[in-house]
């Protein structure tokens, strides 16, 4: 019987906070990110000072409060706000703007207020990559722009839904990295990013519009100081996100990033990830050997936890919940060990294509740029050409073909066409010769 797996329903949010102990921060720290937001930004009523620290208005209240018992925050009558009728005003004292100032030289941090690190471990759980199943169809769909051997999406589907590791291997220019990016839109779904997290007292920034998809921004209730929200302001709704890195990866980009100016810290990539896929291209091709890169995260693939360390040398674990694709042109055993290897959970070969399957991947591509085919000149490419090379067959030559051949036409102010002498001046292109170059 043929069993079907039913689509995730959506990832459970993180649940607005509704008082200062849901918050689980210490309560100074707050006070102090609320003092400096007031102080950098030049706000004043609450609902602007709710929407600066990404809190509800109610909680933003309590802070409010409490800063003006310690007579950091004084009252200076009722404003206009927008919308909303009038609310009541709020200014820094002189000794409230002394203590922004001392905060500030201790962290220049301001604006949202971060997650526990505890806190965010629980929504991971909710949105763990783990949590997917991808269906034969999804995974379909995601690659329909590719023309795959038909074994090939039944060998990734049940490494994808696994959110373990994945090697993909095989002769370059065959779509490594296309596939790496078809599993990353088969996802669909959203998660919630934080835009910083707390440990220890420290801050560490993780969101990142270079990493993650575009917002989804809350509107506030014209009506109400009560802001209606569906999820904690302090996350960003975004795609599951996707960290490519090819040769530059390097050990130290996998360590916690220290601002000294700003005296915070920055995610590393892989934090960045979290929930997501983490794409390393070209191993092989990095100053660091692929061996000491899959050392590195020995612990993460088996434990599912990372280790980072302060400035101070305090080492603390982190989540590790992300789908780590490698994507390599050199065969596995040339540059790992089998203790390495059995770390990795699925090795994937992405061969060449067949003649038959190269002939479909250039009919589609000519289509879809507008290039009329031409059997003689295919016969010449496939009789001529090809066995200069072993007719070894790559997916990206399709490609690479047609693109030279339009430019020419394009030049010479002639109308799209193929012909054995254009291919012959594309293929001059694709491959430079084995000469001495006289000096």
């Amino acid at each position: 019987m043929n069993m079907q797996v039913t689509p995730p329903q959506g990832v459970q949010p993180p649940p607005p906070p509704k008082t200062l102990e849901d918050m689980q921060l210490p309560l100074t720290m707050m006070r102090d990110i609320l003092l400096k937001t007031i102080f950098r930004k030049s706000l004043s009523l609450a609902s602007e000072l709710a929407r600066a620290i990404c809190l509800p208005v109610a909680v933003t209240q309590e802070l409010i409060d409490a800063a003006r018992v310690e007579r950091l925050l004084e009252a200076t009558g009722t404003l206009n706000a927008n919308n909303n009728g009038t609310e009541m005003g709020y200014q820094l004292t002189d000794q409230g703007k002394a203590r922004a100032l001392d905060a500030l030289a201790q962290s220049e941090y301001y604006g949202a207020m971060p997650v526990p690190l505890d806190v965010y471990r629980e929504q991971v759980k909710r949105q763990s990559i783990r949590n997917i199943s991808i269906t034969r169809d999804q995974l379909t769909t995601a690659m329909g722009h590719l023309i795959l051997p038909p074994d090939l999406l039944g060998n990734l589907g049940p490494a994808v839904s696994s959110g373990r590791s994945i090697l993909m291997y095989g002769p370059p220019g065959n779509g490594k990295s296309s596939i790496s990016n078809g599993i990353r839109d088969a996802m669909g779904d959203k998660i919630y990013v934080p835009r910083a997290l707390e440990y220890s007292g420290q801050v560490i920034t993780v969101y990142d519009p270079i990493v993650h998809s575009a917002a989804e921004e809350e509107v506030d209730d014209p009506n109400s100081l009560r802001r209606r929200r569906t999820f904690d302001a302090r996350y960003v709704k975004c795609e599951r996100p996707t960290v490519i890195t090819g040769g530059e990866l390097s050990l130290n980009m996998l360590d916690l990033v220290y601002n000294p100016t700003a005296r915070t810290y920055q995610a590393p990539l892989q934090l960045k990830s979290t929930g997501g896929i983490f794409i390393v291209d070209d191993l092989g091709r990095q100053a660091e050997p692929p061996q000491s890169l899959v050392n590195r995260w020995i612990v993460p693939l088996e434990e599912s936890k990372d280790i980072l360390a302060l400035q101070s040398g305090e080492k603390f674990e982190v989540p590790f919940d992300t789908l780590v694709i490698f994507s390599t042109n050199f065969h596995p055993n040339e540059i790992f060990d089998q203790a390495a290897l059995r770390r990795i959970f699925y090795k994937i070969k992405i061969d060449g294509p067949s003649q038959q399957n190269f002939l479909k991947i250039f009919a589609l591509v000519a289509r879809k740029k507008g290039m009329p085919l031409d059997e003689p000149t295919l016969v010449h490419l496939l009789k001529n050409k090809y066995p200069g090379i072993d007719n070894i067959y790559a997916n990206y030559q399709p490609v690479f073909l047609i693109d030279q051949m339009i430019s020419i036409c394009e030049f010479e102010g002639t109308p799209y066409q193929m012909s054995p002498e254009l291919i012959d001046r594309a293929w001059a292109n694709m491959f430079v010769k084995d000469e001495a170059i006289v000096r």
